[in-house]
């Protein structure tokens, strides 16, 4: 199963703030053996998260989503998922007892006898609207909850809110999926040698070790490195291992000077 991650918000297009799940979502997986297959960055626009919400429903992915999910105008995702589905939206039970269970907690020093159904509290209860048939994760911050479903699951923006839910949505639904795909990596740095010299190389290793790939990052250099190439193989640990070996020969027969990773 691919895994792919959808992250909402003009905040993090605009550079109001500056996004962290991508890099804590691959740490998650790869705590567990997984690895992230794509991630999407997508403003607060209903027709451009529904648009991508109904191609990620129909890939058949993992898929997380962060962020859009509360009450006020600016919080899509909910409804999008929905219209992605053509389904209704719908308070979630579970939802609002939850819901109102934070209510009541917020309010608990106030010495006002408090009215769950008054204007305020009723619109905080549109948290727990979600496509028809959807289920709750739970939230550990503040009961908030999330949702799934079609395998999809989205929660609040929050990193405080969002990573406990995303590791609980992984430990809870696909433990079976956990360090399924042994995998290994070796790399080299290559100096002052063009790209394209090696690409006929890559291209070679990568059809002849199918469980491999071939991975080639160029620098321009620094004031204490010269230009270089980290190149590299990733994947099934005896492939690999192959791989590398046949790349270090071809890296000699072009006379090129190289140090391994490790010895830097």
């Amino acid at each position: 199963m691919a895994i792919g991650l959808i992250i909402v918000g003009d905040e993090i297009l605009s550079g109001k703030r500056v996004d962290q799940h991508l890099p804590k979502v691959i740490e998650i997986l790869k705590e567990r053996g997984l690895s992230l297959d794509w991630a999407e960055y997508v403003g607060d626009d209903r027709v451009r998260i529904t648009n991508l919400l109904t191609r990620s429903f129909a890939s058949g992915d993992i898929v997380f989503s962060t962020g859009g999910i509360g009450a006020t105008p600016d919080d899509h995702t909910r409804q999008c998922a929905a219209a992605a589905l053509n389904l209704p939206l719908a308070l979630h039970p579970e939802a609002k007892v939850l819901i109102q269970q934070r209510i009541l907690e917020m309010n608990a020093d106030s010495l006002q006898e408090l009215d769950l159904n008054s204007p305020d509290h009723l619109h905080r209860l549109k948290m727990g609207e979600f496509p028809e048939g959807a289920a709750i994760i739970p939230n550990p911050f503040n009961k908030i909850p999330g949702f799934t479903i079609r395998q999809h699951y989205f929660v609040p923006g929050f990193p405080v809110m969002a990573w406990p839910m995303i590791a609980w949505v992984l430990d809870t639904h696909y433990p079976h999926l956990f360090h399924q795909r042994p995998s290994d990596e070796q790399a080299v740095l290559v100096f002052e040698v063009a790209e394209s010299l090696l690409t006929p190389m890559m291209e070679t290793l990568e059809a002849r070790y199918p469980l491999i790939k071939v991975f080639s990052l160029p620098s321009v250099g620094t004031e204490t490195m010269r230009r270089h190439i980290e190149l590299g193989v990733k994947g099934e640990p005896t492939q690999v291992a192959q791989a590398f070996m046949e790349m270090l020969l071809g890296l000699d027969q072009f006379q090129a000077e190289y140090q391994r990773i490790e010895e830097i």
